[in-house]
């Protein structure tokens, strides 16, 4: 039909020419003729019936009709009723341009039909249904992450300012669509509670300090464990606790206490060095008393042992030769009584003079000394010294003799 209808527009353009239509035919079938008389007078072509005969080819392409016989009222209703159908043309051509969409490897889609879960879909071309059906589309794999920050009370009742960082990702796009309006809303409100919780049961000086590690460990915990109760969801990843601080009001009085806490663990630090080496030399001072208190009981011990022995072999030969052996422990013991004192008392043979002492140790000491002249030195006092020790040596032959018989 779009063939015919570019034939007739060339006839007529044809038909325009000088002289290109001979045999005055009307290029929309009839022909060229006066006004009731049925003659040949030429005159201008009749546009009206071109251009009903176009809008009839147009209805009949678009379901309209053909036929004249209904004069006017026929035209018009072929023509509304192509109108019509260029119009649901371009409505389904819209429809199949918003029904067809893309999925990213990264995403993934949930439809509803008549507003009721149906599938999710995964990556690559897919369409759906509007308007009784409904696509939510999300990246299901972008980590995301936003920020905290609150005052709260600790266990010890001290105020402290926590800021931290939340990454999560959908981890189940169907709950995350349709089980919580505004999940990630209900997602901060739970780690409010989360915080406060983990905070409330924490000192300041582990929020402060190297608290903030386990902090995390169990906020995260606690959180993760609110969205599986709520069904959003969410997966957490990490919670970063960042430096924990004092308001701004306060914060002189913070400073305070923390210098007054790094000089109380100096202190301490060199307390303990002092104490470890101390300690280990009193120790070994200790050891070695009781080690020396040990050798002297041992010795004792077996020195009276070897006394007890030694007087139970004297009194065996005592009772063999009592004479003999009473006279032995009597030089005996004089000569250890001697041989341990510095001074010597000598008698002269008459018995009538005095006694002589003999200072023995200075007379050793003179000895060693290098011999110096001095005019101090009486010859009598080296006379009577060198008499002395002559009678001594006569009156201890007796002993020698008797002692080796």
């Amino acid at each position: 039909m779009g063939a015919s209808l570019l034939y007739q527009m060339e006839s007529a353009m044809a038909w325009n020419e000088p002289g290109g239509n001979s045999n005055n035919q009307d290029p929309w079938g009839g022909r060229r003729g006066g006004g009731g008389g049925g003659g040949d007078k030429k005159g201008p072509p009749d546009l009206d019936e071109a251009f009903r005969k176009l809008q009839d080819s147009l209805n009949g392409m678009f379901g309209g009709s053909k036929k004249r016989g209904g004069g006017d009222r026929n035209v018009g209703k072929g023509g509304g009723l192509g109108l019509l159908g260029i119009g649901l043309a371009v409505l389904a051509a819209i429809w199949l341009y918003s029904a067809v969409y893309v999925v990213d490897e990264q995403e993934q889609a949930v439809v509803l039909r008549f507003g009721k879960y149906y599938e999710t879909v995964g990556p690559g071309l897919n369409i759906y249904f509007p308007p009784i059906d409904r696509k939510y589309m999300e990246n299901v794999t972008r980590e995301r992450a936003y920020t905290k920050q609150g005052q709260m009370l600790t266990e010890d009742e001290n105020i402290v300012e926590v800021p931290l960082t939340v990454q999560y990702k959908i981890s189940n796009l169907q709950d995350f669509v349709l089980n919580v309006d505004q999940p990630e809303v209900s997602l901060q409100h739970a780690t409010d509670s989360a915080l406060r919780h983990v905070v409330g049961s924490t000192s300041m000086d582990q929020v402060l300090t190297e608290g903030r590690e386990q902090m995390a460990v169990d906020i995260r915990e606690r959180l993760q464990r609110f969205l599986d109760n709520y069904r959003t969801g969410i997966t957490v990843t990490q919670v970063n606790v960042q430096s924990a601080a004092a308001p701004r009001e306060v914060q002189e009085a913070f400073d305070d206490v923390i210098r007054a806490r790094e000089d109380e663990q100096r202190a301490r630090n060199q307390a303990e060095s002092y104490a470890n080496g101390v300690v280990p030399e009193a120790r070994g001072q200790a050891q070695r008393i009781i080690e020396d208190a040990n050798g002297y009981r041992d010795e004792v011990i077996a020195r009276a042992k070897g006394e007890a022995d030694r007087f139970t072999k004297l009194l065996a030969e005592y009772r063999k030769a009592p004479d003999v052996t009473r006279e032995r422990l009597y030089l005996e013991t004089m000569q250890e009584v001697y041989s341990n004192s510095s001074k010597v008392m000598v008698a002269t043979k008459d018995g009538q003079s005095n006694l002589l002492y003999l200072p023995l140790d200075k007379m050793v000491e003179g000895s060693r000394k290098p011999s110096v002249p001095t005019t101090s030195a009486s010859p009598s006092a080296n006379d009577a010294a060198a008499r002395a020790a002559q009678d001594m040596q006569q009156q201890q032959q007796p002993l020698r003799t008797r002692e080796s018989r």
